[in-house]
């Protein structure tokens, strides 16, 4: 059976542009005009993958609490915010209520679609056997790339998939800088300097949450960042 992807999109052109890429590339589609509608939709079956735009006709936040609600009902599931809205607190509060990503409406469709197939591949990764995966330890962090899932003192590490790409383009060569740029290519994004800062910022944050003297991530001022083992107790 087909993957099941939900648009809700206040724009009815846009969505069809949307939907005829899915379909195209395999996927089975539906599509909302509103939050409501959505909700409706979601409390009934859930899809395998939901793209939702900020603001939805007069619901100008409509996005933002269609996906608290869906997160709430659905902890696993890939949501992706794609809009036209790029201000970095936009960014910011997307991610912060639960989005898997977050993309702006200029992307390619062959971007948006790589960023898609990596977040199914993910819900993939959960249901196969743990044999055989990708994993990588540096002392008390252990992040499995095939099951997206970052560990540090055995403590479940919440990170976007923009996040855990940094995580890991940071740990995997330690002591190395990686400046934005790089950063950028690890995580496949386009982003500005301010918003990779943030990235930086929140990631810090969600580490120092479950150790307070976490400081594994350093600022190579005026570079870029760098993993060091030392910052480890």
């Amino acid at each position: 059976m087909p993957r099941h992807i939900v648009i809700v999109e206040d724009e009815q052109a846009i969505a069809d542009n949307y939907r005829d890429a899915f379909c195209r590339q395999g996927y089975r589609v539906s599509h909302y005009l509103d939050r409501p509608s959505a909700l409706v939709a979601f409390q009934q079956r859930l899809p395998d993958l939901a793209v939702i735009d900020v603001g939805l006709g007069d619901d100008i936040e409509g996005g933002f609490e269609l996906c608290r609600e869906l997160r709430s009902m659905a902890p696993e599931l890939p949501i992706v915010f794609l809009t036209a809205r790029d201000d970095e607190l936009d960014v910011i509060s997307g991610l912060r209520l639960g989005a898997d990503d977050y993309l702006t409406k200029d992307i390619s469709q062959a971007h948006m679609m790589a960023r898609v197939h990596a977040l199914l591949r993910r819900i993939d990764a959960l249901r196969q056997p743990q044999q055989h995966e990708q994993v990588l330890e540096r002392g008390p962090l252990k992040l499995n790339l095939e099951r997206m899932a970052v560990h540090w003192h055995q403590h479940t590490i919440d990170l976007t998939l923009t996040e855990l790409w940094i995580v890991h383009a940071l740990a995997k060569h330690p002591g190395h800088v990686k400046n934005r740029q790089q950063l950028m290519d690890a995580a496949n994004v386009v982003l500005d300097d301010n918003t990779i800062t943030s990235h930086i910022k929140r990631i810090r944050k969600k580490f120092s949450q479950h150790d307070k003297a976490f400081s594994c991530i350093q600022t190579a001022y005026g570079m870029g960042y760098r993993w060091n083992d030392s910052g480890t107790v």
